[in-house]
């Protein structure tokens, strides 16, 4: 897989930002002290979690080389590690764990939400964002092309329904807080290169 390009990604900061920016403001976790950012991109998330808790101990955590560096330089203040997020066991349980338009690419959802809520200090949050896009047109003709041009596409599985995630989560004993936003976004004009970032 080619590495994300954060210049791209962030042509559309706003739009990317506001859904993690309106997640943060959930939070309610005055004390908390370890916060992890789970897909941290170019930083925009990590920044929103600073401001958030400006002496908290934040990491930020990605597997793209070229975001973390744009997110290191950024916020200097903050740690950053390259990471699968699907495998990642911090050393310290987390007071806040963040994932904003990260874990729509990880698989087996099942396994991974609980994983997540394991690595919770007591009281904990864990706050996740993530498009879901599987069916919009734009990702539907994308798939197609792709299937008529003979392109491998990505593994990227459709999203469990609200109820299996409320599930998921109540199972491993959180208090479960679960809604959905539907986002318009007004373009100066047509175009695709809202829905890339990688390459």
């Amino acid at each position: 897989m080619q590495d994300w390009n954060p210049a791209l990604y962030l042509q559309f900061e706003a739009e990317r930002t506001r859904p993690a920016a309106e997640l943060v403001a959930r939070i309610n976790h005055p004390g908390a002290n370890t916060f992890t950012d789970l897909g941290c991109g170019p930083g925009n998330s990590t920044a929103l979690l600073r401001n958030l808790a400006p002496n908290a101990t934040i990491t930020g955590l990605d597997n793209s080389p070229a975001m973390l560096a744009k997110a290191s330089a950024a916020l200097p203040d903050c740690r950053f590690e390259e990471a699968d997020i699907a495998s990642w066991q911090p050393a310290v349980k987390q007071d806040v764990i963040f994932a904003n338009a990260s874990l729509q690419w990880i698989a087996s959802h099942k396994q991974v939400f609980p994983h997540l809520a394991a690595q919770l200090a007591g009281g904990g949050v864990l706050a996740v964002q993530m498009p879901d896009n599987w069916q919009e047109p734009t990702h539907t003709l994308m798939r197609q092309v792709a299937d008529e041009l003979g392109i491998s596409r990505s593994s990227r599985e459709a999203l469990l329904t609200a109820q299996e995630y409320y599930d998921l989560l109540a199972e491993s004993g959180c208090t479960v807080d679960i809604w959905r936003t539907t986002y318009f976004h007004v373009m100066p004009a047509p175009t695709a290169s809202s829905m890339t970032g990688a390459c």
